[in-house]
């Protein structure tokens, strides 16, 4: 692989931010923020026009032929952008419905999922894998609760991990209610959901491999969105030293800030790799695949929150302010080194699967 993003894939990129920031500007994204809504209508719309539900399909299935490696560039400039709604649970449903044995359900959801039509909410439960999912399925129905699923009350559709390590499609209907919860991160408002013998979809029963390609895309994912939101926080204190006047001159010249934004840098550019070589493992279905995921998240989702941190101390007291906004990356921050496993539930399974 020549290891850089060629200029279509970083056109995509590039054309994902610049919707969002279209679609919500400024003062448009704190508004939503301070709602009771956990889904941004505009913000979701443009990116459904622009095939992101879709882009892990083939062309045949209706999607963009892309794979994964191009997802994650998407997802970056999403996390860059503070982007609310549950793009990844959007794709990821899309994806393994593409994927699925069970034609009824592939053929009833699919197009509506990947045309962005129908919100797809994920709702894995536990630390984000498999051994830890306990929704109970049994002849057909679903029994359990999920918490910390984003636009929960948005979603017709969840896609569920099931006890035993399958996956299934539940739709927002019979059986399933939405508990709002207060969460840290207010860009993805999350929900308890609770399903009580609630009709289910099976697409991939325990121990199908297909299981945990969904779990390693949703790793690189989350880390790519971490990757992008890290960034963000580099750039807005290099902007702000630049600006912010002492003593006669910026503060972007004092010896001290120069190493703290130099650091900072150097914590976000070389995870960019990592993150790519997963998207890419992904992609080949590479034996390492799993692992690299496992390593993107862990390693990247840490940096994000280190990198938030350092940004807020590097601002100074306005950084803590809710109206200058960097506590909204601050707590996206939080949001990604928790969701999906923590960073040491992923460093321990990539040693456990390099045979340390």
């Amino acid at each position: 692989m020549r290891f850089h993003p060629d200029s279509d894939q970083t056109a995509i990129q590039d054309t994902v931010f610049g919707a969002v920031q279209d679609a919500l500007p400024r003062d448009k994204l704190m508004a939503f923020l301070d709602a009771d809504a956990d889904l941004e209508p505009d913000s979701w719309r443009a990116l459904m026009e622009l095939g992101l539900a879709g882009m892990m399909l083939s062309e045949e299935a209706g999607g963009s032929g892309l794979g994964l490696f191009e997802a994650a560039l998407c997802a970056e400039a999403l996390g860059r952008s503070a982007a609310p709604g549950p793009m990844m649970g959007q794709m990821l449903a899309a994806y393994a419905l593409s994927q699925t044995g069970n034609t009824a359900a592939r053929e009833a959801f699919l197009q509506n999922v990947a045309g962005g039509s129908v919100v797809a909410g994920l709702a894995f439960g536990g630390n984000g894998l498999s051994e830890s999912w306990d929704v109970l399925h049994e002849a057909g129905r679903a029994t359990g609760q999920v918490r910390f699923v984003a636009s929960a009350s948005s979603a017709g559709l969840f896609l569920v991990g099931l006890k035993g390590g399958g996956l299934a499609l539940v739709e927002a209907a019979e059986g399933v209610s939405v508990e709002p919860v207060r969460s840290t991160d207010r860009t993805r408002k999350c929900a308890s959901v609770t399903f009580q013998d609630a009709p289910v979809q099976v697409l991939f029963e325990g121990g199908d491999p297909a299981v945990q390609r969904v779990i390693d895309a949703a790793l690189v994912l989350i880390a790519a969105d971490a990757l992008g939101g890290a960034q963000h926080c580099v750039d807005l204190s290099v902007a702000y030293a630049q600006e912010r006047q002492q003593f006669g001159q910026p503060i972007a010249k004092f010896q001290a800030l120069k190493h703290q934004l130099a650091n900072m840098a150097m914590n976000v550019e070389p995870a960019r790799a990592l993150l790519w070589y997963a998207a890419y493992a992904w992609d080949r279905d590479l034996p390492d695949a799993s692992r690299a995921a496992a390593m993107a998240k862990a390693h990247i989702c840490d940096r994000f929150a280190e990198v938030a941190r350092d940004a807020i101390a590097a601002h100074g007291g306005i950084g803590y302010t809710w109206e200058y906004g960097l506590n909204i990356w601050f707590r996206r921050s939080v949001f990604d080194k928790a969701y999906l496993g923590s960073p040491s539930v992923h460093r321990s399974r990539a040693a456990g699967m390099a045979s340390w």
